[in-house]
């Protein structure tokens, strides 16, 4: 039998705004088949929700129309298939957008998109409520000749399990196959970050290296094997240093559970095959969950801050005087806010050279349904402090009249409750059949740890971040921070050092939350799960860093006895 091509399948979007050239980039800088573009998080359905209640023929994501504009003719020319979330809560207006550039450009392309996901009629009060598709509908859509495929809310990895099923023949019970190319897809899904963006051991690098990182792209065999890579020339780089980030980044348990298949990341090995090129095999899969994740987005109420700011001397008595003022001022309102919180950032240093590095910042954060009392109440309070309160009193912007706000929650229907099609690009309409071999998700018996490390030799107070790695993320109300080593020694040391209790110690907002650990020792990995720490979703800013972006480096931040044979 003749085996079947590699796909080399590219990715130029890892977000609603990410960088606009990258369609060009990557269709000008190598051979492709397949450019995929990834548009959705959490945040982004609340705001095409709220485009679409302004102007119900969008919410979709208007830069892809751009981008097309550009590009869809060197993506024609080069016969570079286009598969993209950018349909976000309208694919078919957004795959009638396309049909109208592409007749007005002249250029001749299929186009098809997937719907299906949209259940927002089955949960009244909420502005979205869309369930998490896999990749069969935008196979179907390949297998029937379309040239570029949008869709709604599926998963990241669809954007890759589809073409690769639809170049493969897999079928649904190729788990092994599919798991692969789920990793690949979690790889590619956000764009640079797996091509050293936002990489812990960026020091380590060449700066001029790291300032215009290429897009990743994924060379996927037929037996589910990949190589991660990126076309010659471009800047950034690939090891498995980045691939491993990019792995643990919002994930959770060693199961990764999606629609097509749960993919088993304890399973996964990575080897580094040459300069910019990091192998992927050993992907065990297992059937999918019965049950697919849909995401409510509803508003959930009225926010309003305010920053003050702290010079000099007293800090935390000019604090404590705005503080109880405000306060006063607020429990008298009308309406007192039903949530008020204080956060005090010590950014002042003692004799400053500056008055900014003198200054410290006093922040206020207020929500209440009524945007009455969290707008006039607010502001006025504030403002009216502003000769009568401590010495230097200055904020760093006017409050306004309060902003709405949005909640994430999942809830899981089972598979045969979406009604997932394939619109093709003559208008005909393929129903996809729900899986039928599925497997409910359970929790993996804990893996052995390794051997620790003898206590030998002196240690030192330093940070954790020069042993280990660390990327975090947002997975709806919970934070995931992946830790990994680089070594074997050190992940010897980490293993056993970095347990929950010591995580909670040095990450001190999760000590009154429940914190999970999961053990990757492939990967000399440990992934922590923050459960409950950004409240009801990266909409409602429940915390300074709403999506837990930096938590990982606050961790690698932390000083611990460290054995000097690592330094």
């Amino acid at each position: 039998m003749t085996a079947v091509r590699p796909l080399r399948i590219g990715n130029a979007s890892g977000f609603y705004g990410d960088r606009f050239d990258a369609l060009r980039e990557m269709l000008t800088g190598g051979p492709l088949d397949v450019l995929t573009g990834d548009y959705l998080a959490e945040l982004t359905m609340l705001i095409l929700g709220r485009d679409k209640l302004k102007d119900p023929k969008r919410g979709y994501a208007k830069t892809f129309l751009g981008q097309l504009e550009e590009c869809l003719g060197l993506a024609h020319e080069r016969g570079v298939r286009i598969v993209a979330n950018s349909g976000g809560l309208n694919p078919a207006g957004l795959a009638d957008a396309v049909r109208e550039l592409a007749d007005r450009l002249g250029i001749p392309v299929r186009v098809a998109h997937v719907e299906g996901d949209d259940l927002t009629h089955r949960y009244p009060g909420s502005l979205a409520a869309h369930a998490y598709l896999g990749g069969a509908g935008i196979a179907a859509c390949l297998r029937e000749g379309a040239d570029i495929v949008v869709t709604g809310r599926v998963t990241d990895a669809a954007l890759v399990t589809g073409p690769a099923v639809a170049h493969f023949g897999w079928g649904p019970g190729d788990h092994d196959r599919l798991a692969g190319a789920v990793v690949a897809g979690h790889v590619l899904e956000c764009g640079t970050q797996a091509t050293g963006g936002n990489y812990a051991f960026f020091a380590d690098h060449d700066p001029a290296l790291l300032r215009h990182p290429g897009f990743p792209l994924a060379e996927l065999h037929e037996d589910g094997t990949s190589v991660i890579t990126k076309h010659v020339g471009t800047g950034g780089l690939v090891d498995v240093g980045t691939v491993t980030a990019q792995l643990l980044y919002e994930t959770q348990g060693a199961r990764y559970a999606g629609p097509d298949v749960t993919a088993r990341l304890d399973s996964v090995r990575l080897t580094q095959e040459g300069p910019d090129r990091v192998r992927i095999e050993g992907v065990r899969g297992e059937a999918p969950p019965p049950t697919l994740k849909v995401g409510l987005n509803r508003l959930g109420g009225f926010r309003n801050e305010v920053v003050f700011v702290l010079t000099g001397l007293d800090i935390e008595r000019k604090a404590a005087l705005v503080r109880d003022q405000l306060d006063t001022a607020l429990a008298t309102a009308k309406s007192r806010p039903a949530e008020v919180r204080w956060d005090l950032a010590r950014t002042d240093h003692p004799d400053a050279p500056t008055e900014e590095t003198a200054s410290a910042l006093l922040r206020l954060v207020v929500r209440d349904a009524d945007q009455n009392a969290v707008g006039r109440a607010l502001s006025g309070a504030a403002v009216e402090l502003a000769l009568a309160s401590y010495p230097g009193f200055h904020v760093m912007a006017p409050p306004g009249t309060g902003s709405p706000y949005g909640v994430f929650e999942d809830v899981y229907v089972p598979h045969g409750a979406v009604d997932h099609v394939a619109v093709l690009h003559d208008g005909r309409r393929v129903p996809v059949a729900p899986v039928e071999d599925t497997r409910v998700l359970e929790t993996p018996e804990e893996p052995p740890l390794p051997e620790p490390l003898p206590p030998t030799g002196p240690t030192r107070r330093a940070p954790l971040g020069l042993v280990a790695g660390a990327r975090s993320g947002d997975k709806g109300g919970n934070a995931n921070v992946g830790v990994w080593a680089r070594t074997d020694d050190a992940w010897r040391w980490l293993a056993h050092q970095l347990t929950t209790d010591r995580f909670q110690s040095l990450v001190t907002e999760s000590r009154p939350l429940k914190v999970v650990r999961h053990v990757l020792p492939n990967l000399r990995a440990l992934n922590f799960v923050v459960e409950g720490i950004l409240g009801e979703g990266v909409a409602s800013q429940a915390r300074f860093d709403p999506q837990a972006k930096a938590l990982g480096e606050w961790l690698r931040s932390r000083h611990l006895d460290i054995p000097e044979s690592l330094l």
